[in-house]
C-alpha cells in the first residue's frame, strides 16, 4: 500500500498514482439509506404507541409498559456503540454495516409478527443491536473519505438524514398505522433494508482495517451502569419510587463512575480514549448532542398522546402536523452544512437550538390553552428551521479536529452520547408524564378509563391535556442546557476561506491543528487530502483508529 504521505500529495481530483479518485458521495448515499431507516425507527413507534397499547396491552392504564417498545430499542442501540465503532476499524466498516443491516431487517420482520408486547419488546431489542452495528460506520466513512475543508457538506447530508428521519418517523407511522395497522411500521423496513443492503454491497468500498484490543471490562461496566440507570428511571413511577429503585439508579451512577475511572487508568487500549475530550469542541459537541437526543425523543410522546387522545386526531392527522418540520429541516440542512465549511459553528448552532427550544415553548402554550389544530403548524415550521442548524453543525464540529487514529473511536463516542441522551429522554419522559398525570388526575394509573383505547371521557380531557403540556417542560429545560454548552465552543481553524473553491486548502493557521502542509502531509482529521474516496492504494492505514 502506498504510504499516507504519497496519498495526501495526490491532487484533489486524483488518487495516489494519478488515476481518477473514486468519489465518496455514492458510498455515502448508500449508507444514508440504512442510517435513515434505523433513525426513523427511534421515533416511528411514538405515533403508534396508542395502537400498540390497545392491541397488545389493553388491560392496564400505565403508560410505562408500552414505552419500553421504544426504550428497549434505544437501550440496546446505545450500549454497544462504543465497541461497534472499533469493530468497524477492525473488520472494515462495510462488513460491519452489512451485518448490522441484515440483523436489523430480520428483527423488523419479527417485530411485525409479534403476538405479545413482551415479544415485541425483545424483537425491538434485537433491532437495536443491528442498528448499533450500522450507525458508527456512516460517520467514520465520512471522516475517513472526505477532506476536512469539505466535510461540512457531507456532514450536512448526514445531519439532514438524522434530523429528517427522527421527524419523518411519526408521519410515516401515522400513515401506516391508519392505513395498514401498527405491524406495518416494522414490515416497511424489509424492502428498504434489502435495497440498502444491495446499494451498500455495490457502492461502499473496502477501507483499510486496523487491529484493536477490545476493552471487555469497559463494555461490561458501561452496559451494566446504563441499564441500571435507565431501568430505574423507566420503572420508578410504576413501583411508586420504592427504595430499591433509588438504590438501582444510585448503583448505576456508581458503576458509570467506576467505568470512567477504569478508562482513565487503562494501560492498554481503553474503550473510551479520554484524551479525546481534551479537544473543547469535541467535548461540548457531545454534551449538546446528548441534550438534542434527549429532546427529540422525549418531545414526541406527550405531543402524540395529546393530539390523538385529547383532540381525537388519527395517527395520520397528528403526524401531518409535522410536515413543515420535516420539509424545512431536509431542505435547509445541506445549505447549513456548506455554510459551516466557512463560518463559526456557533453562528448556526445558537439560533438553531434557540428555535427548537422556542418552538417547544409554543407547543406547550398551545396544548395548555386548547388552541386550534392549525396553530400547531407554526411551531412545527420553526422547529424545522432550528433542526437544520443543529444536527449537521454538531457532527461536523465534533469530528473536525480528531486525529486519524481516533476517528473511529470519536464517531463511536459521539453516537453513543447522542443515543444515551435518547435513552434517558425516553425513560425520563415516561416517568415525568406519569407523574404529571398523577398530579392532574390522582389515581389515574388505577382508574377505569384507559389512556390507550383511543378516546377519553370528557371530564378527563382537560386534566390529561394539562399533564401532557406540562410534560413538554422537561425537553425545554434539557435543550436549554445544550444551548448554554455550545456558547463555549471555539471557532475551528480548519475552515475554508469565504469564496475559496471547494478543493482549496483550509484557512491559514490550520496547520497548527494538523491541517495538510504544503508538502501534502496527512490531515489530522483522518480524511485523505484527496477529494476522492478510498482507493486501496491511497487511503491512510491509520484512519479511523
Amino acid at each position: 500500500m502506498t504510504d499516507s504521505r504519497a496519498a495526501s500529495a495526490a491532487s484533489p481530483r486524483t488518487g495516489a498514482h494519478g488515476t481518477p479518485a473514486r468519489s465518496p458521495w455514492p458510498a455515502l448515499w448508500a449508507l444514508v439509506i440504512g442510517f435513515f431507516m434505523i433513525l426513523v425507527d427511534t421515533t416511528i413507534v411514538s405515533v403508534a404507541n396508542p395502537a400498540i397499547k390497545a392491541a397488545l396491552d389493553p388491560s392496564t392504564n400505565n403508560l410505562d409498559n408500552v414505552v419500553w417498545v421504544t426504550s428497549a430499542y434505544l437501550l440496546t442501540y446505545a450500549v454497544p456503540l462504543l465497541i461497534t465503532g472499533r469493530l468497524g476499524d477492525r473488520f472494515g466498516p462495510k462488513n460491519v454495516y452489512l451485518t448490522g443491516l441484515a440483523i436489523f431487517t430480520l428483527a423488523s420482520l419479527a417485530c411485525g409478527l409479534a403476538p405479545t408486547l413482551e415479544v415485541l419488546i425483545i424483537a425491538r431489542a434485537v433491532q437495536g443491536l443491528g442498528a448499533a452495528l450500522m450507525t458508527p460506520q456512516t460517520m467514520a466513512v465520512i471522516t475517513r473519505t472526505f477532506p476536512p475543508q469539505n466535510r461540512g457538506a457531507a456532514m450536512g447530508l448526514w445531519g439532514a438524514t438524522a434530523g429528517v428521519a427522527t421527524l419523518v418517523g411519526p408521519l410515516a407511522g401515522g400513515l401506516l398505522v391508519d392505513g395498514l395497522g401498527w405491524e406495518w411500521i416494522f414490515f416497511i423496513n424489509i424492502p428498504v433494508g434489502v435495497i440498502g443492503f444491495i446499494a451498500a454491497l455495490i457502492l461502499v468500498p473496502q477501507l483499510p482495517r486496523t487491529a484493536h484490543k477490545f476493552d471487555i471490562l469497559g463494555v461490561v461496566l458501561s452496559a451494566v451502569g446504563l441499564f441500571l440507570i435507565v431501568f430505574g428511571l423507566q420503572e420508578g413511577e410504576h413501583f411508586d419510587w420504592a427504595a430499591w429503585i433509588w438504590v438501582m439508579v444510585a448503583a448505576g451512577v456508581v458503576v458509570m463512575a467506576l467505568f470512567v475511572w477504569t478508562q482513565a487508568r487503562s494501560k492498554g487500549e481503553p474503550l473510551v480514549p479520554l484524551d479525546l475530550f481534551r479537544d473543547r469542541n469535541f467535548s461540548i459537541a457531545n454534551i449538546a448532542i446528548a441534550a438534542v437526543g434527549f429532546t427529540v425523543t422525549s418531545m414526541a410522546l406527550p405531543q402524540m398522546f395529546y393530539l390523538q387522545l385529547a383532540r381525537g386526531l388519527t395517527p395520520t392527522e397528528s403526524a401531518l402536523l409535522l410536515v413543515p418540520l420535516a420539509i424545512l429541516s431536509g431542505v435547509l440542512a445541506p445549505f447549513a452544512g456548506k455554510l459551516l465549511d466557512r463560518t463559526d459553528p456557533r453562528f448556526l448552532l445558537v439560533p438553531g437550538l434557540l428555535l427548537v427550544g422556542g418552538s417547544l415553548g409554543i407547543y406547550t402554550a398551545l396544548i395548555l390553552n386548547d388552541a386550534p389544530i392549525w396553530a400547531f403548524l407554526i411551531p412545527s415550521a420553526l422547529m424545522g428551521i432550528g433542526n437544520a442548524g443543529m444536527w449537521g453543525p454538531l457532527a461536523t464540529t465534533a469530528t473536525r479536529n480528531l486525529p486519524p487514529r481516533q476517528a473511529g473511536a470519536g464517531a463511536g463516542i459521539y453516537n453513543t452520547t447522542r443515543t444515551v441522551g435518547s435513552v434517558i429522554g425516553s425513560a425520563s419522559i415516561a416517568a415525568f408524564m406519569q407523574a404529571r398525570l398523577e398530579a392532574n388526575l390522582p389515581g389515574s394509573a388505577d382508574a377505569g378509563a384507559s389512556f390507550g383505547s383511543g378516546a377519553l371521557p370528557p371530564q378527563v380531557v382537560g386534566p390529561f391535556s394539562q399533564a401532557m403540556g406540562q410534560s413538554l417542560l422537561l425537553p425545554i429545560i434539557v435543550i436549554a442546557v445544550g444551548l448554554v454548552a455550545v456558547l463555549f465552543m471555539q471557532r475551528p481553524s480548519m475552515i475554508r476561506p469565504h469564496g475559496a473553491p471547494r478543493d482549496a486548502a483550509p484557512a491559514a493557521g490550520a496547520s497548527a491543528q494538523g491541517a495538510p502542509s504544503a508538502q501534502g502531509a496527512p490531515a489530522a482529521q483522518g480524511a485523505p487530502a484527496a477529494q476522492g474516496a478510498p482507493a486501496t492504494q491511497g487511503a491512510p492505514a491509520a484512519a479511523g483508529e
